[in-house]
């Protein structure tokens, strides 16, 4: 697993990488009330804002960690996005990316650093 600074989580296998929100930004968040995924076949860059989140304190947007495509999503989440708060690193990932470029992985955190960076 790596991390961003974004609070995001990637989980790699072979050359899709699922995404995720880890449980300090859930916590952050609070309540889920909404999320919004993107179609499954979209094209993304670096940075590109992919998915909408609201919550009861406010609404965030998730970035793509890296080039690709994506390859799939977790519809679930539209109909009970509440599971972002039960689950947010096992059964709430959002989107499943075909990467084709893994170099900016070597920026991302592993689990120590990031459990440094949220003073955990």
């Amino acid at each position: 697993m790596k991390y961003t600074e974004e609070h995001e989580w990637l989980d790699v296998a072979g050359d899709v990488v699922t995404v995720g929100i880890t449980a300090h930004a859930a916590e952050q968040l609070g309540d889920v009330v909404f999320v919004e995924l993107p179609e499954e076949g979209t094209e993304v860059a670096k940075d590109d804002e992919v998915v909408v989140i609201e919550s009861v304190k406010a609404a965030s947007d998730i970035l793509a960690p890296l080039d690709g495509e994506i390859v799939e999503v977790n519809a679930a989440l539209t109909d009970e996005p509440s599971k972002v708060n039960e689950d947010p690193e096992g059964e709430a990932w959002f989107f499943k990316i075909k990467v084709s470029d893994f170099s900016p992985m070597d920026d991302y955190m592993d689990d120590a650093a990031y459990k440094d960076f949220i003073g955990d």
